[in-house]
């Protein structure tokens, strides 16, 4: 990241307003009031990814706050998610007060007063971006603001492991890969939030969605990988096991089965075109992940009521004159 300020070539009287003025300037206009005598000397470093303005800070006991004048005089509407590294953080908003420890993140709407003490030196990663591309219910993120999100375990974690990873590796991010990790990122915090809130399955909301299409382009990609599982898609893309799951839901189908569908219409197209006559049913078979060439005969016999050979030979005649590309594969 590319350091924005740092205090410490600065006399310690000089340190309070510098640090008032760029906190407000690199997130939005705060209240900052310094509780040592002496202001240790703090560090902020910036980066923009896509939607998200990536920040690390650094420094001494403080307090912030954004109070209704401050929202007046700027109303952009931002989200702050903070990823605490060192120290411990309380968070106010919207009646509720919690503490943040590091691994822990919370959310704050600086739409709506907010404040936050830390009282000994500290280092977080903030996330801040427009409210307008988090998908999620307003009525939702009223409800989970100031609240905090364990990184120990569970949905929690893989968001906390994939913002701090990103962050890790901002500087190295092109514009365009970094603008489609920042969108992955919002992507599994709308996730997160419908979670905390048990809105996934039901609703499939439009987070969900895009998720879906994510993870469906990461299988596609990789069907000819026969161990492609939903534990290691889960993995690819820092979501649980569960989520995956949920996700194909969302479509009536499992993950297995539509990696299966896929997989069997890739190999019946393979094998009507004239190289599959030469590198045969089992090569074809392997190239799209399957090992066992008795269970791909079992399977795609299903799938078509013909036995590969068959297709390869008499191509789409085999199943009572359909035209090649309208059968479907059945979910088997």
């Amino acid at each position: 990241m590319s350091v924005v300020l740092s205090t410490a070539e600065l006399p310690a009287p000089d340190r309070t307003e510098r640090w008032q003025e760029v906190v407000s300037r690199t997130f939005v206009p705060l209240d900052v009031r310094l509780l040592e005598k002496e202001p240790s000397p703090g560090l902020i470093a910036s980066r923009r990814l896509g939607a998200l303005q990536v920040t690390r800070v650094q420094a001494g006991p403080q307090t912030t706050t954004r109070s209704k004048r401050l929202i007046a005089r700027d109303d952009r509407r931002y989200l702050i998610l903070t990823l605490q590294q060192r120290g411990t953080a309380l968070k106010e908003q919207d009646g509720r007060a919690t503490l943040v420890s590091p691994g822990e993140f919370s959310l704050s709407d600086a739409a709506r007063p907010f404040r936050k003490k830390l009282e000994r030196d500290f280092v977080f990663t903030s996330f801040h971006f427009p409210r307008e591309d988090l998908r999620v219910r307003e009525e939702d993120l009223r409800a989970l603001t100031a609240t905090t999100f364990s990184g120990q375990g569970g949905s929690g974690a893989l968001v906390a492991t994939y913002l701090a990873r990103m962050a890790a590796e901002a500087a190295v991010l092109g514009e365009t890969v970094g603008r489609e990790f920042a969108a992955t990122a919002l992507d599994l915090l709308a996730l997160l939030l419908d979670e905390r809130c048990g809105r996934l399955a039901p609703q499939a909301p439009e987070a969900a969605a895009a998720m879906l299409a994510r993870v469906k382009d990461h299988i596609l990609r990789n069907l000819s990988d026969p161990g492609l599982s939903p534990s290691g898609i889960a993995a690819a893309h820092f979501l649980s096991v569960r989520y995956v799951h949920k996700l194909f839901e969302l479509e009536g189908v499992t993950a297995g089965e539509w990696i299966k569908s896929q997989r069997l219409e890739r190999c019946r197209r393979d094998l009507t075109r004239a190289p599959a006559a030469r590198v045969g049913v089992a090569a074809v078979a392997r190239r799209w992940g399957f090992v066992s060439p008795s269970h791909f005969s079992r399977v795609f016999r299903a799938a078509y009521g013909v036995s590969p050979r068959d297709w390869q030979a008499g191509g789409p005649a085999v199943t009572s004159g359909a035209p090649d590309g309208d059968r479907v594969p059945a979910q088997v």
